[in-house]
């Protein structure tokens, strides 16, 4: 048995990723993702799909990549 590094639950369909050539231990895509997807930009949304990218920054939807004028973006704008 496994322990997942990230809700420390022991089971035996854990599986080992690399990141950054080091392993990384999951026992699901949710705390995978959890640990490994970039967050939103705008909302702070892990983004677990394709996202957006624009001038540097992670967005997960096009609406979240118009918004300039909210506050989140706004102060890393």
């Amino acid at each position: 048995m496994a322990r997942c590094d990230i809700c420390q639950n022991e089971s035996d369909h854990c599986f080992i990723l690399l990141v950054g050539g080091r392993p990384a231990t999951y026992d699901s895509l949710e705390c995978a993702v959890h640990a490994l997807a970039p967050t939103c930009d705008c909302c702070s949304w892990q983004i677990a799909g394709p996202g957006i990218e624009r001038d540097g920054f992670f967005f997960c939807s096009p609406f979240c990549a118009d918004q300039g004028d909210i506050p989140s973006f706004a102060a890393i704008a």
